[in-house]
């Protein structure tokens, strides 16, 4: 983690000397646990707000995708398994009624 800001062994050592100098021993070792403590709690919430959004996504996904297998990898499909080509449409029948347009309406 220290790696990241470059910091070396005497820049770390510096940095301890002079927060013990501006704190005290009795008082570092306090600030040390809270920080710990800060960390710790830091980490649950985001594993907490990680796990509820898990569950919310699995709830809101439909059940038929849930049950769905995968396909088969050495399944090879033809294209007329694929398109099916165009449905014809049924013929029109005589007993149907032609719509009634409305013209007297007033606004």
């Amino acid at each position: 983690m220290l790696a990241i800001f470059n910091f070396g062994g005497g820049e770390i050592i510096l940095i301890l000397g002079g927060a013990l100098l501006l704190f005290g021993g009795k008082k570092l070792p306090e600030l040390a646990k809270g920080l710990g403590n800060g960390i710790r709690e830091f980490k649950k919430a985001t594993s907490n707000a990680s796990d509820e959004m898990r569950h919310v996504i699995e709830d809101t996904l439909p059940t038929a995708s849930k049950r769905l297998l995968p396909a088969a990898t050495d399944t090879e499909r033809s294209i007329s398994q694929v398109h099916a080509g165009p449905k014809a449409l049924p013929a029109p029948t005589s007993d149907l009624e032609p719509a009634t347009v409305l013209t007297d309406i007033k606004c």
